[in-house]
């Protein structure tokens, strides 16, 4: 029965792949992820460039890298690169995986009083020896780009995003 009620169509990605069956014939629409996506940056390249102009202001993101995990550098490159192009600022605050628990607070604390970072993400996962709990709590709610303070879980679960 189970079966049945997941027949209808397959999710793979961001496509939605039609399946036919007898009971739910399903319609469903190709659509590109790169023309999704070229099109949102050009949005935000254009939104940026009228915040700059009006306010003199550019956005500024900010990361937190610990370590040197391949995947995770790859991520945070990318949002590098995604930012620059953009026209916003971007900084990435580099720690090895040796650093105290302290040290990476102390670059948390840093970029929430920097003026020209308005968002800022550490990237997890943290080496074991650091509290990843201590240091999303650090982060100002109000630059907390994957919204994992607890301040913005709770405006989340209540429906208050």
């Amino acid at each position: 029965m189970e079966a049945d009620i997941l027949a209808p169509c397959i999710i793979v990605a961001v496509r939605i792949a039609p399946m036919t069956s007898e009971r739910w014939p399903v319609a469903a629409r190709v659509i590109s992820g790169t023309e999704i996506a070229r099109e949102v940056r050009r949005e935000v390249f254009e939104r940026v460039a009228e915040m700059s102009a009006k306010h003199g202001i550019a956005p500024g993101l900010a990361v937190v890298l610990v370590g040197d995990d391949p995947a995770s550098a790859v991520y945070v490159r990318n949002k590098e690169r995604a930012a620059t192009e953009a026209g916003m600022v971007s900084e990435t605050e580099q720690l090895p995986a040796t650093a105290s628990q302290e040290e990476v607070m102390s670059a948390g604390r840093r970029l929430n009083g920097d003026a020209r970072i308005h968002g800022m993400l550490v990237q997890l996962p943290l080496p074991e020896h650091i509290d990843e709990d201590a240091v999303i709590d650090a982060i100002d709610p109000y630059k907390d780009v994957d919204g994992l303070h607890p301040y913005n879980m709770g405006l989340l679960m209540a429906g208050r995003p």
